[in-house]
């Protein structure tokens, strides 16, 4: 039996009864486009006839190198008759002719990433006997221009802007904003001249056969797949390349045949915001493209229930219903064709993050959700963006003052971004991967080919467009601030600037936008760090809560930052490192001291003026972190990184030399002296303490055991400082981490002596401290021999940075500016392993870590501190692997609860 390739919109029974049921097996099969156009037929929603060209048609297709696969074209064929039966129309007919759309339509929506033919069957002999039918030869004439262009850009990639040349010669000529307004005689001008481009530039006539338009129109949509847009788009979405797309074949409907008749897009909900109410756009007199194109100003979904109130009722009832039905909030498109409305379109619709976390909220209160699926349906990425910076006040209130508000647009992506203008899309990206530069991209719109740009970009402006246009859904799915519909914003490509009234802005000069309002200024605002407080997002991650296993620390080194991730949900400090207390200005001359000196007594003397600065910065932590636990990284970087470089100092003092030479006086003379023998003897020191590879030279633990009166100073401090606040009433738990072990007797050795002195302070204090001393897990051998390590610790730390760079052998410095960038290009290596934890390699040390460290000690304790412990992917590793908790930035321990809520339900165990 010959395979099936084409499904009429009511057979959608008979495939989901092919696949065993699974709804996604049918979206899979026929795309999320006619999966639901199909599915809104089924449930008596009007949807005009039609049938969908399956993905393993697409996929078969572009596998044979661009050939239809057997008896596809047939069964279109077939299909076609069962629509003509149903629509009462026939395709190619002079007399009754019918038209039909060519749509896209992936698993995974991808709004504009693919390519849509409109009118298809329109020809010189059908747009007769449609004028003929329908007395509206504007009407005809309008739809068979739009037919040509669409035809010339999408199947014959033709240049859009041959066309538009065009139309923005007949508004000029007859002075009309709008293509609705073109009078009938100039549509025929502009047909004729639509006609001639697509000759000059395909090299052929526009085909007057229906069936080879839609043949051709069909290839192009399959071909679309593997155009760089929307493999850009997948890129950056995480789609896979292998799902290929449907093609759906729709009855036409018409929103521009006058003023009883419109076409538009709506959201069941705020896409912005998540409020529960109707939100969109409409155009009368218009078909689709004329709004998500922003070719034209668009009207407020609202208008539509004074203008056509009983379609507006209509279109607020199937709304609602398609909500209730796929239980998620729907990104609709509808035509009213002489006041009857149809609905062509019906998928999730996309949304920022702030909305994505109120509707999930909302819908599970409203248990038409529940709170599992309310948590599963918000990313850890989305998180992210409630932590996105917002412009300051005071910025703000100053930029008002001097007159920099330079217009205001629709509020469709929030969050703010301060970035030099780049007028199209491969400027940005340029500019961006380049030169490093922040770019906001400023078009008058934006079309698929922009995505690029967009992406690189920090955020988005464009003087025409609404709440649904591309933009607009592009921005919000990728949470790029976004302002849209700037009326006053006029743009010359020539002259690559644009305006704002009289104040004009040059390609490359600075600008800041405000996506939660909707404003542009001049110049560079100052931005603010976030504050979570939205009651949404805390009832969202407080069900997080429920759900994960793994425990959520921060990496903190100062209270306030303690403070910060404890308010945000953080169960401890999975990382203080004591270094950056050093490099304080009241306390670098101390460690510098520390260092220069060979004599005893001063080495002494500079540690215990730092001891009491160590002991205030614990009992900080300590405070900020009542009743948790703080693991407290020892003495890590080598000792040269306190000192100026070895550069530097060679600079200074050739700098030093030639200006005692030019010495004024005496006195000159001896303070340039003195400044010269300081520099002398830093440098000296600093050429002894120099190492080739400093990354693998004197530091952590071997630090610790050659200058062991600097990691004791720690530990007293640490042991006093708890002491001091327990006498407040505070509850401490200090966990001690030795750095870099690698051998067992280092960490035997050192923890011997750092204990013993935590004792001596606990016996001076006449008080017990619940402690625990253990290691990072960083250096490969200390992975291997993690049983042995076990016997001397309570806990195992993986330091994943250095354990990611010792296990690839590279420099991460080095690499992430360098061939790395070439690895991940080309495939050699699928992500950035600093990024996102490499199971085969890092992750199966990790595992083999804690395997034969529990066997030793089964109640030891595991996590790992870093940035890969904010990260989703890296995350699960971690559940995966059956650590205790991962420890990350303050900003990042929303995200991380989320992700390990998300790790332990996507876990085996949880199915």
């Amino acid at each position: 039996m010959a395979q099936k390739w084409v499904y009429r919109f009511d057979e959608v029974d008979e495939i989901q009864a092919s696949v065993g049921g699974r709804w996604d097996g049918v979206r899979t099969l026929l795309g999320g486009k006619g999966a639901n156009l199909a599915d809104m037929a089924r449930i008596d929603i009007p949807v005009p006839p039609g049938f969908t060209v399956t993905t393993e048609a697409c996929n078969a297709y572009l596998a044979a190198g661009s050939i239809f696969p057997p008896d596809m074209w047939e069964q279109l064929c077939d299909a076609l008759k069962a629509v003509e039966t149903q629509s009462g129309k026939v395709f190619g007919d002079r007399d009754n002719p019918l038209l039909v759309s060519c749509r896209s339509g992936a698993k995974f929506s991808m709004p504009g990433m693919m390519d849509t033919v409109l009118n298809i069957g329109l020809n010189d002999e059908t747009a007769a006997g449609m004028i003929a039918l329908t007395q509206d030869e504007r009407f005809v004439y309008d739809a068979y221009r739009r037919l040509i262009q669409m035809f010339g850009s999408v199947v014959m990639e033709i240049p859009d802007e041959a066309f538009e040349r065009v139309l923005s010669a007949a508004r000029a000529k007859t002075a009309v904003d709008n293509d609705a307004e073109l009078p009938i005689d100039l549509l025929h001008h502009v047909t004729d001249e639509f006609k001639s481009i697509f000759h000059r530039q395909a090299k052929m006539a526009f085909p007057q056969s229906p069936m080879e338009q839609l043949r051709l129109a069909t290839e192009a949509v399959f071909k679309s797949w593997d155009g760089k847009r929307a493999v850009d788009y997948r890129n950056a979405a995480g789609i896979a390349h292998d799902l290929g797309t449907a093609v759906n074949i729709v009855t036409m409907v018409f929103g521009n045949l006058g003023e009883t008749s419109a076409t538009g897009v709506a959201m069941t909900r705020n896409g912005s915001t998540g409020e529960d109410m109707i939100e969109g756009d409409y155009l009368i007199n218009a078909q689709g493209e004329d709004v998500v194109a922003g070719i034209r100003m668009t009207r407020d979904i609202t208008q539509l229930k004074e203008e056509m109130p009983e379609a507006y009722a209509q279109l607020v009832e199937i709304a609602g219903r398609l909500e209730t039905h796929y239980r998620e909030m729907q990104d609709i498109e509808f035509t009213i064709e002489n006041g009857k409305l149809w609905m062509l379109q019906t998928r999730d619709g996309k949304r920022t993050a702030q909305a994505a976390v109120r509707i999930a909220v909302e819908m599970a209160q409203d248990e038409l959700i529940t709170r599992e699926e309310a948590v599963r349906r918000v990313a850890p990425g989305q998180v992210d963006f409630f932590l996105h910076p917002q412009f300051s006040l005071e910025s703000i209130q100053v930029a008002q003052e001097m007159g920099e508000l330079l217009a205001e647009g629709l509020n469709v992506s929030p969050g703010a971004a301060v970035g030099v203008v780049a007028l199209d899309a491969d400027l940005a990206e340029a500019w961006a991967k380049q030169d490093s530069r922040d770019v906001i991209m400023v078009r008058p719109e934006t079309k698929p080919d922009d995505v690029h740009g967009m992406l690189a970009a920090k955020g988005i402006v464009t003087s025409r467009g609404g709440r649904t246009s591309h933009a607009a859904l592009v921005a919000r799915q990728f949470g790029k601030p976004a302002v849209v519909g700037v009326a006053r914003l006029q743009i010359d490509m020539g002259k690559r600037e644009i305006t704002f009234g009289a104040e004009t802005i040059k390609e490359g000069d600075w600008v800041s936008i405000d996506g939660t309002t909707g404003k542009i200024y001049k110049g560079r605002l100052t931005t603010t760090p976030p504050d979570i407080k939205d009651a949404n997002l805390l009832t969202l991650l407080a069900w997080a809560d429920e759900f994960r296993r793994l425990g959520v620390r921060t990496n903190a080194d100062y209270p306030d930052d303690a403070r910060r991730a404890r308010e945000y949900g953080a169960e401890g400090i999975g990382l203080c490192r004591t270094e950056h207390m050093f490099f304080e200005p009241d306390r670098l001359p101390h460690i510098q001291k520390m260092i220069m000196t060979d004599l005893p007594i001063e080495r002494r003397e500079a540690l215990e003026a730092l001891l009491p600065f160590q002991r205030d910065d614990f009992a900080g932590l300590f405070r900020a972190m009542d009743g948790l636990p703080v693991i407290v990284r020892l003495l890590d970087p080598p000792l040269h990184e306190f000192l100026p470089n070895h550069i530097e100092l060679l600079t200074d003092l050739s700098d030093l030399k030639i200006r005692l030479q030019h010495a004024p006086d005496l006195q000159a003379i001896d303070t340039l002296l003195e400044q010269y023998r300081l520099k002398e003897k830093m440098l000296k020191r600093v050429e002894k303490l120099r190492e080739e590879n400093p990354m693998l030279g004197l530091r952590g633990v071997r630090l610790g055991m050659l200058v062991p009166e600097l990691t004791t100073m720690q530990v007293r401090a640490i042991f006093e400082a708890a002491c001091v606040v327990t006498r407040e009433g505070v509850e401490v738990h200090p966990e001690v981490m030795i750095p870099l072990s690698s051998h067992v007797n280092e960490l035997k050795t050192q923890r011997d002596l750092l204990e013993a002195e935590a004792h001596k302070v606990m016996e001076a204090q006449g008080m017990e401290v619940d402690y625990k001393f253990g290691t990072m897990i960083e250096i490969p051998r200390a992975a291997l021999t993690a049983d042995q390590m076990a016997a001397h610790a309570e806990f195992f730390s993986f330091g994943t940075n250095d354990l990611t760079q010792t296990t690839f052998g590279i420099s991460r410095d080095d690499a992430e500016t360098g061939f790395l960038v070439d690895y991940m290009e080309s495939g050699i290596l699928p992500f950035n392993p600093f990024t996102n934890i490499d199971q085969d390699g890092v992750g199966q040390l990790m595992a083999m870590a804690v395997g034969k460290g529990r066997k030793v000690n089964s109640a030891l304790e595991c996590g790992i501190c870093g940035e890969h412990g904010g990260d989703p992917q890296s995350i699960a590793l971690c559940h995966q692997l059956g650590l205790d908790y991962v420890s990350c930035s303050p900003f990042r321990v929303p995200v991380a609860r989320l992700a390990a809520a998300h790790a332990a339900l996507n876990a085996p165990e949880a199915e």
